[in-house]
């Protein structure tokens, strides 16, 4: 597996392409990341979002109709593909798959995990692809995503890391911004947070 990252637009948002046995997956297309991804793909096959907000889906369409690929959306978070209060000139995008909760996913013989963590958002959802996690704006180094946003739910997160700690396999972590870490390692910062929120 080869990870591609580069970080986008003024929120330094990471979007990651993902290669698999000669197939890719573009995840959390942010604001300008068009142009690379075009330059750095030859076989995409999906475009994967973690959660709707607009600095990780500001790409969605353009690399929808450009690349000729399915989106794939957590179905809670829908509804900020459409409409941002925040950012109103955000690009639409419409999903071609939503996903509902858990989700295996195949792609001829490529296996992609959606695991729902709700809390940052409502469908906020962190992807595994073999030994990677990548987990949108649920879980950073030292860190987890802001609850105070609209559609935010501390309760929530603090279920999603309740969740999280049990865990019982490590993976490296690549998150919607910042530096890679590790399942083992953010596990022992969990009680932390749920403690703080």
């Amino acid at each position: 597996m080869q990870i591609k990252v580069k970080a986008m637009g003024p929120y330094q948002t990471n979007c990651y392409i993902v290669t698999v046995d000669n197939k890719e997956f573009i995840i959390d297309p942010g604001v300008g990341a068009t142009e690379w991804v075009k330059a750095n793909v030859t076989h995409p096959v999906a475009i994967l979002n973690t959660h709707g907000h607009f600095d990780h889906v500001w790409s969605n369409a353009a690399l929808q109709r450009e690349l000729g690929i399915k989106l794939y959306t957590p179905k809670a978070d829908v509804p900020l593909l459409q409409d941002s209060s925040w950012m109103p000139d955000l690009p639409p995008s419409t999903p071609d798959v939503t996903i509902d909760g858990d989700t295996d996913l195949e792609f001829d013989g490529v296996i992609v995990k959606f695991r729902h963590f709700p809390g940052h958002t409502p469908g906020s959802s962190t992807i595994e692809i073999g030994d990677a996690m990548f987990s949108g704006d649920f879980i950073f180094e030292r860190s987890i995503g802001r609850t105070d946003f609209p559609m935010s739910s501390p309760q929530d997160m603090k279920k999603s890391l309740a969740r999280f700690k049990k865990l019982e396999y490590d993976k490296t972590i690549y998150p919607g911004h910042g530096s890679t870490t590790t399942i083992q390692q953010e596990q022992k910062h969990t009680d932390y947070w749920i403690n703080t929120l």
